[in-house]
C-alpha cells in the first residue's frame, strides 16, 4: 500500500465556488499544492482574478478564475455553461459558496432569510444538478467522482449568534447532502459534507473584530483551524483513501461539537 498512491489528487479537475478567500481559498490551495487545477469563482472580479494570478503562480499549478453570482439561476447558468465549454470532465466539486445573516430574532428580515437560503443551500444543489454531467464523465467504480459540500457546526449545535436562517441552511446542506449521496453514488459519484467549526475567516472574522484569542480559550484544542486542517480533510475525501466514505457530514472544528458537555451543576 504506497501512501503517496493513497492520499493522492495530482491530475485532477476541481472546481471550488466562493474559492478566492477564506475556508474556499484553503482548500483549492491545498489542491493546487497537490496537482490539481482549480476553477474558482466569486462575485468580485477584480479580486478573484488577482487572487486565481497569486495562486497560480504561488503553487506553480493553474487556478482559473470564473466571476459569477451563484445567488441567482442565471449567474448559476453562466457558470456551469462556461465550465463545460472549457471541460469534458470535472473530478471534484466543492460547493463552498455561502453567505450569513446576523440580526435580533424581533426583526429579523425576509431578506436574510432568502439571501442565506438562496445561496447556502438551492444554489449549492442547483450547481451539482448541472455540473453532474461533467462528474459522470470522469467517475468509475475504481475512481469515482466526488462532490463536497460544506456546511458548519452551526447547522449541528444551537449557535451563540442569532444567525437563524444561517444555522437552518447549514442543518439543510448536511440533510441534503444525505440526500444527494443515495442519489449519486449509483453513478459512481461520492457526496460528503465538511461541517468546519471556528477558521479565520470574513465570515467570522468581522464578528469577533478579528480577535479569534477568547475562541482559541475555549475550544478544546486552544485554536482555531488552519489551512492544513481544512485542506487535508477534503484532499482525503477526494482522493483513494476517502473512496469508502460516502454521505457523511464531517466536523473540523478542534472537538467542540463531539465533546461538549452540559454541567448541570
Amino acid at each position: 500500500m504506497d501512501i503517496n498512491n493513497l492520499f493522492s489528487v495530482e491530475g485532477k479537475v476541481a472546481i471550488v465556488t466562493g474559492g478566492s478567500r477564506g475556508i474556499g481559498e484553503m482548500i483549492t490551495s491545498g489542491f493546487l499544492a497537490n496537482g490539481v487545477k482549480v476553477y474558482i469563482s466569486a462575485r468580485k472580479a477584480p479580486a478573484l482574478i488577482e487572487k486565481a494570478k497569486e495562486l497560480s503562480q504561488k503553487y506553480n499549478q493553474e487556478c482559473i478564475p470564473i466571476p459569477c453570482d451563484l445567488s441567482s439561476n442565471e449567474g448559476i447558468e453562466e457558470f456551469t455553461n462556461t465550465i463545460i465549454q472549457k471541460e469534458d470532465g470535472i473530478d471534484f466539486l466543492v460547493n463552498n459558496a455561502g453567505a450569513a445573516w446576523a440580526e435580533p430574532y424581533e426583526t429579523f428580515s425576509e431578506q436574510g432569510w432568502d439571501k442565506v437560503m438562496n445561496l447556502n443551500v438551492k444554489s449549492m444543489f442547483f450547481i451539482t444538478q448541472k455540473i453532474k454531467p461533467l462528474l459522470t464523465k470522469r467517475a468509475s467504480v475504481d475512481d469515482p467522482s466526488r462532490v463536497i459540500n460544506i456546511g458548519s457546526i452551526d447547522g449541528l449545535n444551537v449557535p451563540a449568534l442569532e444567525t437563524f436562517s444561517y444555522s437552518a441552511s447549514k442543518a439543510a446542506v448536511h440533510h441534503l447532502t444525505r440526500v444527494m449521496a443515495a442519489k449519486l453514488v449509483k453513478e459512481n459519484i461520492l457526496v460528503n459534507a465538511i461541517a468546519p467549526g471556528p477558521y479565520p475567516s470574513m465570515m467570522l472574522g468581522p464578528a469577533v473584530n478579528h480577535d479569534y484569542s477568547e475562541i482559541e480559550k475555549r475550544n478544546p484544542r486552544h485554536r482555531v483551524g488552519t489551512p492544513e486542517d481544512i485542506a487535508g480533510l477534503a484532499i482525503f475525501l477526494c482522493s483513494r483513501a476517502g473512496a469508502y466514505t460516502v454521505g457523511e457530514t464531517i466536523t473540523s472544528d478542534g472537538g467542540i461539537v463531539k465533546t461538549a458537555s452540559h454541567n448541570l451543576s
